[in-house]
């Protein structure tokens, strides 16, 4: 597994090879760091999830998923990583969490009984604490999946220029034979839970995005959302499939730097996946092994009972193959986490594409308006020099039906012009179009490049942290099977 690590961890570094943009993104990144909070303390704080702003003077620049301290404590509480700008404003006035998730049922569109999970959203001012000196209670709505999905698309149709944070999976994929993939299943739908947090605090963290009306209604308005969202038109806005497919095989002079930059996601995404269909296999061989040891246990326990002398030995080595069996649980739990977060960007090399689609598409109209223009003006120096292409259209008219008059021929010039200089003004409004979007993008991917490294990168070294600690406790508890045989 060793090799598909290395080759996406050179992947990831090489994409600066791709991005050659002319813009320079002012000053560093800073950070909030989400904790999710453990079982053992919820029943002590009313949030599941807490944010810190990080201190724009601390050396620690990167708040990460899980911590390389390898302690039981940091290693469940530091779930999410998200790289956040210095000083944005919806993060500066609010914070924000998913706290919990519950099961409801109600009828849907057709009528028909369902059963759903909702997910409770909270909301405080930022550094809010009460008379008593405690933080004040927070805001509080409820919303579905499907209602971050509309958030969502709606933020794609307005801003296709910016790589939308993804939503996490509706329903598990890569999943190892022993995980559940109901997606009412109660772990999934708490890594789910986990992951919509991640979401709305990658919007709140965006330069841009948090900023956007919609998505503040989002996090504050229960009723009318949905209507306010619908009220802003975006879905007419919206590229058809068919439309982005015509302009990516029919632009002519493509953007060489969107082009190697939807071949880079293209194959980022092949190496993640890989990479989780082989965590997955070992997944599913490491359960298998750690299980079986669970038979040591029995048969030490079964021979302790014949043996005077080695009896205790034997019983007490047994009890260590036990806690070993039963432990892989608990590892493999953890590894999901670690999995989500490869899943996040296996899900951001989607939104990456989009933006090339969507510059593709831009280009193609770009390239048609020219084209139009040029077919325009080509006309009018035929009509104004007399000039006519035998296998015209035109100048098969003109066989059949003879030549224009003078008055005709300067009735068509000058609605010619007109045209023209339409054409010359849509063609100037496009090429605007193309620049500002190319600008923006590239502002955009530069964010996503400098956040995507230092994701990518922590997550690995905390996972290959958690496979190291795996391995002393499998060395520890063989060295204290040893020391029970060595009592015998």
């Amino acid at each position: 597994m060793s090799d598909f690590f290395i080759r996406m961890l050179c992947i990831s570094y090489n994409f600066i090879h791709y991005v050659k943009p002319s813009l320079e993104l002012p000053g560093l990144f800073s950070v909030v760091r989400m904790r999710i909070a453990s079982s053992a303390d919820s029943s002590s704080n009313n949030s599941r999830s807490q944010m810190i702003m990080a201190d724009s003077g601390s050396s620690d620049e990167v708040a990460v998923i899980c911590n390389t301290d390898i302690t039981s404590t940091e290693s469940e509480n530091n779930l999410i990583n998200t790289m956040v700008e210095r000083g944005t404003a919806l993060l500066k006035k609010m914070e924000i969490s998913v706290a919990e998730a519950d099961k409801r049922t109600g009828k849907n569109t057709v009528n028909m009984q369902e059963t759903y999970t909702v997910y409770l959203i909270e909301t405080r001012p930022a550094e809010s604490v009460s008379e008593e000196g405690t933080p004040a209670a927070p805001d509080t709505l409820w919303r579905r999946y499907s209602e971050f999905e509309l958030l969502r698309t709606y933020l794609l149709v307005t801003y296709p220029y910016i790589i939308v944070p993804p939503l996490p999976e509706k329903r598990a994929e890569f999943v190892w034979h022993k995980l559940s993939a109901d997606n009412l299943d109660p772990d999934f739908v708490e890594r789910r839970r986990v992951g919509l947090e991640n979401f709305l605090l990658r919007l709140a963290s965006h330069p841009v995005l948090s900023n956007d009306n919609i998505f503040f209604l989002f996090l504050t308005e229960e009723k009318g959302w949905r209507e306010a969202v619908l009220e802003t038109g975006f879905q007419d806005k919206a590229d058809s499939r068919l439309k982005s497919l015509s302009a990516m095989f029919r632009v002519k002079n493509p953007d060489k730097r969107f082009t190697a930059l939807k071949h880079y996601s293209e194959d980022l995404s092949t190496v993640i996946s890989q990479l989780l269909r082989i965590r997955a296999r070992v997944a599913d061989r490491l359960y298998g092994v750690y299980k079986v040891h669970a038979n040591y246990g029995r048969v030490f326990s079964e021979w302790s009972a014949i043996e005077k002398e080695m009896g205790d030995g034997l019983q007490s080595a047994g009890h260590h193959m036990d806690t070993y069996a039963a432990s892989i649980d608990d590892i493999l739990e953890e590894e999901e986490h670690y999995a989500d977060q490869l899943k996040e960007y296996l899900f951001y090399t989607e939104a990456v594409r989009s933006v090339c689609r969507k510059h593709e598409l831009i280009q193609y109209e770009l390239e048609m308006a020219a084209q139009d223009l040029s077919y325009k003006k080509q006309q009018k120096e035929e009509l104004e020099t007399g000039t006519v292409r035998i296998f015209s259209l035109k100048g098969m008219t003109s066989k059949l039906f003879g030549q224009e008059t003078q008055e005709q021929r300067e009735s068509k010039v000058a609605a010619l012009e007109q045209s023209i200089q339409e054409g010359e003004d849509a063609l100037k409004e496009k090429n605007a179009e193309s620049q500002e979007f190319v600008e923006k993008a590239w502002n955009d991917i530069e964010r996503f490049n400098e956040q995507k490294e230092k994701d990518l990168r922590e997550a690995l070294i905390s996972y290959a942290i958690m496979q190291i600690s795996m391995c002393k406790k499998g060395i520890q508890v063989w060295s204290n099977a040893k020391e029970c045989f060595n009592k015998m």
